[in-house]
């Protein structure tokens, strides 16, 4: 009798069976692309899916924490994610607990406004600065504990201060006001004087914003009342001072980048320089537009590669350092004009605070899930964002993804500065194709932005006025 070979049908129930009823069901697929001819069709039709999906989930308001008066200053603690100090025009500081949108801490810190709020590199301390003429100087440990209605340290300055900037390292700070002063925590009297009105009249070179650079620490810049843009190292006294067409109300380092930095500019734009290219045509890197009034405060992102501004036309934006259209922008309904905005430690929150005496809590990215998410919805999401940025510029996709629905203000001012840029261009146009070639030529809006360069050297000992 002969055997046979009789083959079977062999299946490794690993392959298709669940370990538990709770896990999904296991589905074999064959990725070779000759059997999906419509792949690509299949992905556009989920992206589009997706795009629709993410402004139906955009919801960016998180709370407000409210205030007696119109919030003027604010500033992050540099170590606890959860802690925040604000000030008022009615010169109150508060300490607020952000998670529970709680106030820790209150004081009637100065007689008026309270103009800048700055906190110590170690955090155990934080400065203010108020219509008072006063720097004061007060514990967190001792706020925290609701003993604190005292401040550590004061000092007196003989004019009103409307800026504070603290050195990284050092014990130091800066101040800006009708005179850019440096101080030592440790004295009474400041340190250093920058008295750099070259016309000798205070007023018209009076400061209005002081930064220091975080990654080169010695560099500050500060911007004043006569448009200028005034680059200072405090190892020299050497500077350099950027004439501009308009005023600079706001000043922001690119923590990432210690080279560039970001004005928010009375003509409604946010430009971005290089300080390595002052002296050339190119130093403007970035123009950023979408706001209809003067910009107010800017704050940059952990990351370097966002940031926040806020505008008297009563909107926050927040733009990509390399794009010049904003990629969000928020409001309500009573928000009034933003006096001050801040990005949070953990690049998760934007903060503005307004005329209207509120601060309020935004999401960075408004379609973001807040709490804890399965690994299932951490990849469908990650594969949604995959197909966005492989279709984002496709008609429809893009239409969908830049359309904000904007106040009835905000939509009608953008129309009509639209009409008038472009009434500009064609008149430019005009008169150079009725003119001589070497009479008129194209001057390009980075160049109409600045007036130019002057660099100064300051001699003598420090002022002491």
């Amino acid at each position: 009798m002969s055997i046979k070979n009789i083959k079977v049908i062999s299946r490794n129930p690993d392959q298709y069976l669940r370990e538990t009823k709770n896990d999904i069901h296991k589905v074999p697929r064959n990725y070779n692309p000759d059997l999906h001819p419509f792949q690509a069709v299949r992905e556009y039709k989920l992206a589009l899916n997706a795009v629709k999906l993410e402004r139906v989930f955009a919801k960016p308001f998180v709370g407000s924490l409210t205030h007696p008066e119109g919030v003027t200053a604010m500033c992050r603690h540099p170590s606890k994610l959860s802690n925040i100090y604000t000030g008022t025009v009615d010169g109150q500081l508060k300490l607020w607990n952000l998670p529970q949108k709680n106030c820790e801490w209150t004081v009637q810190g100065h007689s008026g406004q309270v103009w800048s709020i700055i906190s110590a590199p170690d955090g155990q301390s934080f400065f203010s600065v108020g219509n008072d003429k006063t720097i004061k100087r007060w514990s967190v440990a001792a706020a925290l504990a609701g003993k604190n209605d005292l401040p550590q340290d004061t000092w007196l300055s003989d004019t009103i201060i409307t800026g504070i900037s603290h050195h990284r390292y050092k014990d130091e700070f800066i101040t800006c006001g009708e005179r850019v002063l440096l101080w030592d925590a440790n004295t009474k009297s400041p340190k250093f004087s920058y008295d750099w009105s070259t016309s000798g009249d205070r007023n018209e070179a009076s400061a209005v914003c002081v930064k220091f650079n975080h990654v080169e620490s010695n560099l500050f810049a500060s911007s004043d009342h006569a448009n200028n843009i005034v680059l200072y190292d405090v190892r020299s006294k050497e500077v350099k001072k950027l004439k501009m067409t308009l005023r600079v109300n706001s000043l922001a380092w690119n923590p990432m980048e210690a080279f560039i930095i970001t004005a928010g500019s009375e003509d409604y734009n946010c430009y971005s320089f290089d300080i390595r290219k002052m002296d050339k045509e190119r130093r403007i890197v970035g123009i950023h537009e979408g706001h209809t009034s003067a910009v107010v405060d800017l704050d940059y992102s952990p990351t370097g590669k966002e940031f926040v501004s806020g505008s008297y036309d009563k909107s926050l934006r927040i733009f990509r350092v390399d794009e010049a259209r904003s990629r969000e922008v928020y409001h309500t309904k009573r928000m009034f004009k933003v006096n001050c905005a801040l990005w949070s430690a953990d690049n998760k929150y934007v903060l503005s605070g307004s005329s209207d005496h509120n601060v309020r809590i935004w999401k960075a990215v408004a379609n973001e899930k807040m709490g804890v998410m399965r690994d299932r919805e951490t990849t469908a999401i990650n594969y949604a964002e995959e197909l966005k940025r492989k279709y984002g510029n496709f008609p429809e996709m893009r239409r969908i993804l830049r359309h904000r629905h904007l106040p009835k203000s905000i939509y009608h001012a953008k129309k009509e500065h639209e009409i008038i840029k472009n009434s500009q261009a064609r008149k430019d146009y005009n008169r150079r194709k009725h003119s001589k070639p070497s009479k008129e030529k194209a001057v390009s809006r980075a160049k109409k932005a600045v007036i130019g360069l002057q660099d100064e050297d300051y001699s003598g000992e420090p002022s002491r006025k």
